[in-house]
């Protein structure tokens, strides 16, 4: 096991660095207060091939999964509001890419982001006011009228609401289904019915567009259902006649971008701890220099010590999601987890640390403590976060407890009968029902 970056890795990490310190921390503030949309710095990235289609494939060819949560990292480092703006199209491609057919995924990934100098935009709704992390609740519905899909509901907190060019909008076909009976369509930017409700005036993430999406007699085409109608039917089919099915085209989403959320909090952090070290390095008191004091001294490795563990975790869940390694104890879900709420907890700490001018609206740390917030909420809140760990670890250790399949007995000449293969695979089968039943039993 090696812990070290690449040398392109760490290369990459670099010219990232040096986009975040030269173009986006000097235009943070203005847009922080202006909550304007930055397409200039959206275009300096796009010539640094930090946004857009080459940057997409640059980071799905990383073996190691690393380069997608260095490049959120620091960026976020730089402005968590600019650099959503920066990435949030992602989700929508990644919308697309977990539900739509090939065709589909060449014709709208690059909708999502634009072609050549030309920006675009992607945004990914799903939340609504009565359903956010519970996407079973979802009411906004598309019924099939001749050729064509017709969407109606209101979408709330959408990442580039408002100004996409392409909308992945998750609805319900059949509402007595639940997730099962929902799909995801594509809805372009001048769609009749589509239109921008309320722009949200957030906390953080100023930067970044947020508004409601309502849909009011939507009309899109068939080929605009991710996935294709035959899939579809398919799928409602299978639920209806009472078939079990995976989950959601929306959490599938969510699931393959919580590492990246963790590292994208993990940027602010470590903005605020290096900032502070900084703000320290030539301060004293009565008692002397600040870093030299063991009560500062205690403070910041604390701090220095959870954003690593955060990074750890972080690190180990995109390593395990581009190799595929099954998440069955909630690695995602614990990377998420832990960097926003070590980001909360760093970005407090370092205020009390620095004193009343912090609380100043004009202070570095002000505007990290405000970015730092939606990292304990959005993607799934971190009550949400840890049932869903709580859920999987006991799962995982109900499978862990499930014994082995009993070894059929040879015959005489060392073979094993058919018959025995049979009873041996259906004792296994029914193990993990019988386990359960008496740990219910038992009141455990």
């Amino acid at each position: 096991m090696d812990f070290r970056l690449t040398d392109e890795q760490i290369d990459f990490q670099r010219h990232c660095h040096e986009f975040a310190r030269d173009v986006v921390r000097p235009a943070a503030a203005r847009y922080d207060r202006e909550q304007a949309v930055p397409y200039d710095v959206v275009g300096e990235a796009r010539a640094r091939g930090l946004h857009g289609l080459d940057l997409l494939q640059r980071l799905a060819s990383d073996p190691e999964g690393m380069l997608g949560v260095i490049y959120a990292e620091e960026l976020h480092w730089g402005c968590a509001g600019i650099a959503l703006a920066l990435s949030v199209s992602s989700l929508a491609a990644a919308g697309v890419a977990s539900s739509g057919t090939p065709e589909q995924i060449a014709r709208w990934v690059p909708e999502c982001f634009g072609v050549g100098e030309e920006i675009k935009f992607g945004a990914y709704a799903v939340t609504e006011a009565g359903a956010g992390s519970d996407v079973r609740s979802l009411r906004t519905t598309a019924r099939r009228e001749g050729d064509e899909w017709v969407l109606n509901g209101t979408k709330v907190f959408i990442s580039n609401g408002g100004i996409a060019d392409v909308t992945v909008v998750v609805a319900t076909v059949d509402p007595k289904l639940g997730h099962r009976g929902q799909a995801s369509f594509i809805v372009e930017k001048g769609t009749p019915g589509l239109s921008m409700g309320k722009k949200e005036d957030k906390l953080g993430i100023r930067a970044s567009q947020t508004a409601e999406v309502v849909l009011e007699d939507a009309r899109v085409p068939l080929d605009h259902l991710l996935g294709g109608l035959p899939k579809l039917e398919a799928k409602l089919e299978r639920a209806r006649s009472g078939h079990s099915g995976g989950s959601s085209n929306a959490l599938a989403t969510f699931e393959v971008t919580r590492p990246m959320v963790g590292a994208s909090a993990l940027g602010i952090a470590r903005a605020a701890y290096e900032w502070t070290l900084d703000h320290l390095e030539e301060r004293s008191d009565e008692h002397g220099p600040l870093l030299e004091q063991q009560r500062v001294q205690q403070v910041l490795a604390d701090v220095a010590t959870e954003i690593d563990a955060a990074r750890l975790l972080v690190r180990r869940a995109a390593w395990m999601g581009r190799n595929g390694v099954p998440m069955t104890g909630g690695q995602g879900s614990m990377s998420k987890l832990k960097a926003g709420d070590v980001t909360m907890w760093a970005t407090t700490t370092l205020m009390d640390l620095v004193g009343p001018e912090a609380s100043l609206t004009d202070h570095p740390l002000e505007k990290w403590f405000r970015d730092a917030k939606i990292y304990q909420l959005f993607e799934g809140t971190a009550e949400i976060q840890r049932l869903v760990i709580a859920r999987m670890q006991t799962a995982e250790r109900r499978a862990a407890r499930t014994p082995a399949p009993p070894e059929p007995a040879p015959d005489a000449n060392g073979r094993v009968d058919a018959d025995s293969a049979r009873r041996a695979v259906r004792s296994a089968a029914a193990a993990p029902a019988d386990e359960h039943a008496s740990a219910a039993r038992a009141g455990r």
